[in-house]
């Protein structure tokens, strides 16, 4: 008995209508469009099958002629020239196949490019609340392994479906014309072909659709595991037996439907070969019975086996090809599903770029009246992207995350915005560059409607610093050029200068072209912010958007950052969600946030003044800090943060 988990009807926490869902009517049709592309390569793929299968079907005539008018009439130079002539059929066989193969080849590779720049293209258009909920191993798996058991639908089975259909009408043609007895006894036998395919096909697709899945959710565990985060979590927890008995659970259901699927796919093969030695052993019985009575000859025997054997050879091919085709069109199936998921943030068609301001002066931000909630799953993203599929919003009940939201943010001018954690400061940030939409309300920069604007233009727009710096596994250099691909050495030296990081670039040996690591963890958190914001400045942007980094930093790396801030700060219409006094001190306008609204603003005196929430917060989060590392002078004067009889126990 085979050890390891067991699995149960469909996957831990998988609806099980995912795995049961039929193919969606009209998934043949739009199949088309990416075979006419290659209209004429398909065309050399159908002629030389065409050619191909003609051979088959005819050199059983040749064997019929060489035993009964050469052999049997013993006449040696027609048995040599038949010989040569059959020799000689099936060098031009190989020929004509390996014509098929490169150009099927062709096709084949042709479509799995087109179908994964077309995934990716439209999975890159989805909004951030997409990726929040998918699992990455899901897509992946969309881009490789639905996507290359969808292009076989079009030239393996193409070609075969062609071949097969040729091959039969060929040799049911020849041999009725031998003997119609012998042929419609063999035919009998056809339904018998036909049914068992149909039945353990359909049982195949189910098994197929919820392999495919099982494999995406094994794919994302190990994505997620091994990458630096993941793998530091799991060192740090110390809990590598619970590690491998999930991983060994989620395996061991691959395995078993791969078994599963295995012998379902071994039994219509035994069944074939079961039925096709019946038939055999029927025609020999019958065609001896007929040879020795006279009605045919050796050679007709000879060849009405041959034939027999190249007509049930496609008819168990057809039988395999209805499982292969069923199967390929889940792939197909499962592709169109991401392809049809309509993005929730995309451009109006009469969206325009957002008009040029005049130098010096940047657009400034305007809130009004905005509301926000989270989108439910069946908005943004599909059942079968995710482990454990829930119809439930990203948050609890709906809850309305921003309520009535206004503010400014003056041009050229610095807005803080601080609250406790949850109080919708991220949320706000994400609305100026579309990353969502409001539910109600409006976003304005430089008084347009950001959803009246282009994408392009509003990220051109927009900078954004986030307080988890996001860095590729290449070098800095390209992490650099992601901004501004054009940027030139001397402007790159320029930026990182500015960002106060070129000191330590300049000190590794490989300089601009040192790897970062998975996420940049090769370098330190404020090494990292300071890379961050060198590409911020390095695409120069108008408007910026940052969250502070909230990680403890040494005094220098503070001191480094805060000096990078100023700069990338300095004349730009900037939101910060801010962590440290000194931004505070220097902003112009600071907006309170508690449960989605705007309780205080002001400037830090005022807010002070009016001993409110803001108050309370300085106190218990920024009166301790320094500036630039420098404790606060005043901070005796402060009054102590209350604590409660529950907090002192």
């Amino acid at each position: 008995m085979m050890g390891g988990p067991r699995m149960g009807p469909t996957p831990l926490g998988v609806d099980s209508s995912i795995t049961k869902q039929r193919i969606k009517p009209g998934t043949v049709r739009r199949i088309v469009p990416y075979a006419l592309r290659y209209r004429w390569s398909l065309a050399v793929i159908m002629l030389t099958t065409a050619v191909s299968a003609t051979i088959t079907a005819s050199s059983p005539l040749l064997l019929k002629v060489i035993i009964d008018d050469g052999i049997g009439q013993r006449r040696e130079g027609l048995v040599v020239a038949l010989a040569f002539a059959i020799a000689g059929l099936a060098l031009v066989d190989v020929v004509f196949v390996f014509v098929q193969t490169w150009f099927s080849g062709r096709v084949g590779q042709g479509i799995v490019y087109d179908l994964r720049c077309r995934v990716f293209e439209h999975v890159q258009r989805q909004p951030l609340a997409f990726f929040t909920r998918a699992q990455t191993g899901a897509l992946v798996s969309r881009l490789n392994t639905d996507v290359v058991g969808a292009q076989q639908a079009i030239t393996t089975l193409l070609s075969q479906a062609v071949s097969m259909l040729l091959t039969l009408a060929l040799v049911l043609g020849m041999m009725f014309y031998l003997s119609w007895q012998i042929t419609l006894a063999a035919l009998v036998m056809v339904p018998f072909f036909l049914l068992p395919a149909k039945l353990v096909g359909r049982r195949l697709q189910r098994l197929t659709r919820q392999g495919m899945g099982l494999n995406a959710d094994m794919g994302s565990m190990m994505n997620e595991r091994f990458n630096v985060s993941g793998a530091m979590l799991a060192k740090l927890y110390g809990r590598p037996d619970d590690e491998n008995g999930r991983f060994a659970d989620k395996a061991g259901q691959v395995r078993d439907v791969a078994i599963t699927t295995a012998v379902w796919g071994r039994m219509l093969f035994i069944i074939m070969t079961l039925i096709t030695g019946v038939t055999t052993a029927l025609v020999y019985g019958l065609g001896g019975v007929l040879t020795i009575d006279g009605t045919l000859q050796i050679g007709t025997l000879v060849a009405m086996v041959t034939l027999l054997m190249r007509l049930y050879g496609p008819l168990n091919q057809l039988s395999n090809m209805q499982v292969n085709v069923m199967i390929a069109l889940v792939s197909f199936d499962r592709v169109f599903e991401v392809l049809d998921l309509k993005p929730l943030i995309d451009e109006k068609p009469t969206a325009r770029p957002l008009p040029a301001v005049a130098d010096g002066v940047t657009p400034d931000i305007e809130f009004d009246a905005v509301a926000f909630r989270y989108p439910s799953a069946d908005e943004v993203s599909l059942a079968s992207l995710e482990t454990i599929a829930l119809p439930s919003p990203e948050r609890r009940d709906n809850a309305v995350v921003l309520d009535g939201v206004s503010f400014r943010v003056p041009s050229g001018k610095l807005t803080a915005l601080v609250g406790p954690s949850g109080a919708g400061k991220t949320t706000v940030t994400q609305l100026v560059p579309r990353l969502y939409d409001p539910t109600s309300g409006t976003v304005r920069i430089g008084g347009h409607d950001v959803r009246e604007l282009t994408l392009r233009s509003l990220h051109d727009t927009v900078g954004i610093v986030t307080q988890d710096a996001y860095l590729f596994h290449d070098t800095i250099r390209s992490n650099l050029l992601y901004a501004r691909p054009d940027a030139g050495e001397a402007e790159l030296v320029e930026a990182c200068e500015a960002a106060r990081i070129w000191e330590t670039i300049s000190s590794l040996p490989n300089g601009l072209d040192t790897v970062v690591g998975d996420r940049g963890y090769r370098l330190s958190g404020g090494e990292k912010q300071r890379v961050a914001l060198a590409r911020l400045l390095l695409k120069s942007p108008p408007v910026v958007i940052l969250d502070e980094a909230t990680a403890h930093l040494d005094s220098e790396s503070e001191a480094a950052i805060q000096r990078a801030l100023e700069t990338a700060l300095s004349g730009r219409t900037s939101l910060v969600i801010a962590h440290r006094l000194s931004t505070i001190l220097e902003a112009d306008q600071i907006l309170v946030l508690e449960n989605g609204r705007i309780r205080e603003r002001g400037t830090h005196g005022e807010l002070l003044d009016a001993e409110g929430l803001y108050s309370e917060l300085y106190r218990t989060q920024f009166a301790t800090q320094g500036v630039n590392g420098r404790p606060r002078r005043d901070e005796h004067r402060l009054p102590r943060p209350r604590i409660t009889k529950s907090e002192g126990h």
